[in-house]
């Protein structure tokens, strides 16, 4: 392999966005990132596999695959052959690595250079005072940290911290091990991202999850894509969403920034894609201003309200209002109230393009409104969705064919982990069931989530913290406090693949625990297991791994999890850690029989294709308080920064997944060479007297008169809305103050940061 360099910051070049996704140049940078990674063989032997109904699922996004039947050969997209890739990389860290590079130095590395070193092989430990890693083995380092567990003085002294890596079983483990230790400290990735979608949900349906299948996209007769770019973050969305405009759909696409795959696709799996202009995919594009998603919705809504008023009995569903909802009126009071001219000023969109989405819901049978973190992200992102389910009850666009909510999940198995448990709030009635499974009273008092754990660090509430999975520190806000919050424990310990820099930020102890990836085979003394998976639309999967370990060494996250548990609990009857550990099929027994829906799990996830959990909002099932689905009144607020400042969003780069970036381009939107850049419209830039390519500092503006400074940023001229301003995270994440949260959900405010630009000397 060759050597690996971090790339350089002065070498940016810019070229006019794409107007167009896919095509033969994503299959090209696909395979040249994958061939660069590892061999020919293996790179052949993952793609195969991925996503097929025996094979590897994808360890990228979320975004569901079609029947067993349906699937292509090739199954993945650009985003999914690179990160299968690179974690079956052929680059190895070993303890050499470690005694070469100390952690000061570490930490003075950017993303791109840690995760490029290669798979992690043994356990590693940094003991207090050092400043190496240094080799550790299985029984001393589990040893060590099951004893620094039991001499915490409460069990809430730990938090136990995952992502969406990480599959069913282990997830299932993870929550039980917490739990018999004794709390409800499980914070987790979706804290951060659509935690704001589970609130909404819950509140209005009865059930925080989506409510439409593969099958209602491709044939809805109206789809909205709302703070969302399907092209780099879930591109197989394209593929479906294709479907959808070759049943005669239209898609509405609303978003800050024009992104290159909601204008055309060019599917590489079809000749139109590989010599033709592909599919136009957005039949209209708002260009919102940031945070004013809740003001067209409101509009929307008043507008269908007006609509009724004038044709009584042809616009509203009133049928289904009458039987399945409550709320109505008061809702409908508040609607009718807002005023177009702040509409016009939350939006920055007029009556006349508003009216046009008008005519194209009137005109629809079937609305289906999908969303990602542009909203989750906001200040108001539950209100926000709330007037999103307003907007569908109105025509019951609830809970039939072609039609409901799909909040779009970012990470494989994100929506998974919150079903076995990964939450500091699960219900009571989860709890009652682990008792009635496993013999011992779970906590009740809920944890915390990820940005109270970081203050609970801060503060010295907390003292230890287990990562499985995942890159902590790069995920969530105000990263200057986030790194002193970890460097105040008494022992970090992450479980883990590759290298990240929450390696680097270490408590007084910190543990390294290498782990198997998706595409490893996972052999324990019941022989070769798989392991399941829950993809966006609630469909459960299992997975193979098809790849030698990278390492002799490496232990699956199900054997680490109950070892573990086994040392820090001691023997326990009840929960077999051991047979876990040779047999999953023996934890998923146990699954169904604290989960519902996961009845017959063993038998039912042998079927290709695995099966579809139930969704009683399909039903016509609410499981909210009053049994019906809620129409709420939602208080608007528009977000609006002082003059001489912008509106930052933060977004993620084409050739980035998650934290790490795989290159330093973001092709679609023509960066490269370079992260540390902001797109600011030329209009703001004329008015801030700034020149395209000037070198600034971003500053952002808090009530705290904490100065947090994203330093050396070039500025780059882009269509995006006046007003606004997008960068690149995790580099931007310094910006956004622990205590700038989401409404209810106290989702971290990435997607509505006021800041100022400050040239550089």
């Amino acid at each position: 392999m060759s050597k690996i360099e971090d790339p350089g910051e002065d070498a940016l070049s810019v070229t006019p966005p794409k107007t167009w996704a896919a095509g033969l140049p994503a299959v090209a940078h696909a395979m040249e990132y994958s061939l660069g990674q590892t061999s020919v063989r293996r790179t052949m032997l993952t793609l195969l596999n991925l996503n097929q109904a025996k094979g590897i699922d994808c360890p990228g996004c979320a975004w569901p695959e079609p029947g067993p039947k349906q699937r292509h050969l090739n199954e993945y997209c650009e985003n999914g052959a690179k990160h299968v890739n690179d974690e079956a990389t052929s680059r190895r860290v070993t303890a050499d690595f470690f005694r070469q590079h100390p952690v000061s130095e570490l930490g003075r590395k950017s993303d791109y250079w840690l995760n490029q070193q290669g798979r992690l092989t043994e356990p590693m430990v940094k003991r207090p005072g050092s400043d190496h890693y240094e080799p550790i083995t299985w029984d001393d380092a589990l040893g060590l940290l099951a004893g620094e567990l039991r001499a915490l003085d409460s069990p809430d002294e730990a938090l136990f911290y995952t992502s969406g890596r990480l599959n069913n079983e282990a997830a299932f483990l993870l929550q039980l091990f917490a739990r018999a230790f004794g709390t409800n400290n499980l914070p987790d990735c979706s804290n951060m991202c659509h935690e704001s979608s589970g609130f909404a949900l819950q509140q209005t349906l009865g059930i925080g999850k989506g409510s439409v299948s593969l099958d209602d996209i491709h044939e809805s007769d109206l789809i909205f894509v709302v703070g969302q770019n399907p092209g780099t973050n879930h591109p197989r969305m394209l593929s479906a969403l294709e479907e959808t405009k070759r049943h005669g759909g239209q898609v509405v696409a609303v978003n800050p920034l024009p992104e290159a795959g909601l204008i055309r696709f060019k599917n590489p799996q079809n000749a139109r894609g590989i010599v033709g202009r592909g599919t136009a995919i957005a039949d209209q594009f708002l260009q919102i201003r940031p945070g004013g998603d809740l003001a067209l919705f409101k509009a929307l809504n008043r507008l269908l309200l007006e609509a009724e008023d004038a044709a009584p009995g042809t616009v509203l569903d009133h049928e289904f209002i009458r039987a399945h909802t409550t709320g109505f009126e008061e809702f409908a009071e508040q609607a009718r109230q807002i005023p177009w001219d702040e509409i016009h000023a939350a939006t920055g969109l007029t009556r006349e393009e508003i009216e046009q989405v008008l005519d194209r819901v009137l005109a629809s049978r079937s609305v289906i409104v999908c969303w990602a973190m542009g909203l989750t992200q906001q200040k108001h992102g539950v209100p926000t969705i709330r007037e999103v389910v307003n907007f569908l009850l109105l025509r019951g666009n609830i809970g039939k064919p072609g039609a409901g909510v799909c909040p779009v999940r970012g990470h494989s198995n994100v929506q998974g982990d919150r079903t076995m448990g990964i939450w500091e709030q699960m219900p009571q009635s989860f709890l009652d069931a682990l008792e009635r499974e496993f013999g011992f009273t779970p906590p009740a008092e809920h944890g915390w989530d990820s940005v109270d754990s970081i203050r609970a660090m801060l503060d010295g509430r907390a003292r230890l913290f287990l990562g499985v999975a995942g890159n902590f520190v790069r995920a969530t806000p105000d990263s200057e406090i986030t790194e002193r919050a970890m460097r105040r424990s008494r022992l970090t310990a992450h479980i883990s693949t590759k290298l990240n820099r929450s390696h680097a930020v270490c408590g007084e102890t910190a543990l390294i625990l290498p782990t198997l990836g998706r595409s490893d085979r996972d052999v324990q003394a019941g022989g070769e297991q798989f392991v399941t998976v829950e993809d966006s639309m609630s469909v459960v999967h299992a997975s193979r791994g098809r790849l030698e370990p990278a390492s002799e060494m490496l232990l699956s996250e199900v054997a680490i999890l109950g070892r573990l548990a086994r040392l820090t609990l001691g023997a326990d009857p009840d929960i077999p850690w051991e047979e876990f550990e040779a047999d999953y099929s023996t934890i998923r027994d146990r699954i169904s029989r604290v989960v519902p829906g996961f009845e017959d799990f063993n038998a039912r996830v042998a079927k290709p294709g695995g099966f579809a959990l139930p969704n009683p909002v399909n039903s016509g099932v609410f499981r909210t308080p009053s049994g019906k689905a809620v129409f709420t009144r939602n208080e608007f607020e528009m977000l609006s920064a002082p003059e001489g400042h912008l509106v930052l969003q933060s977004l993620r780069s084409h050739d980035q997944w998650n934290t790490i970036p795989y290159a330093p381009n973001d092709r679609y939107r023509g960066i490269h060479n370079a992260r540390r850049v902001v797109l600011v419209n030329p209009a703001d830039l004329d008015a801030l007297g700034l020149a395209d390519r000037a070198a600034v500092d971003l500053v952002s503006v808090w009530h705290d008169g904490v100065e947090r400074r994203a330093h050396d940023f070039r500025v780059v001229a882009y269509p995006t809305t006046p007003g606004s301003a997008a960068a690149y995270y995790p580099e931007t994440n310094v910006l956004v103050p622990l205590d700038s949260v989401a409404d209810f959900s106290n989702t971290p405010t990435s997607k509505g940061i006021v800041v100022r630009l400050e040239p550089r000397a």
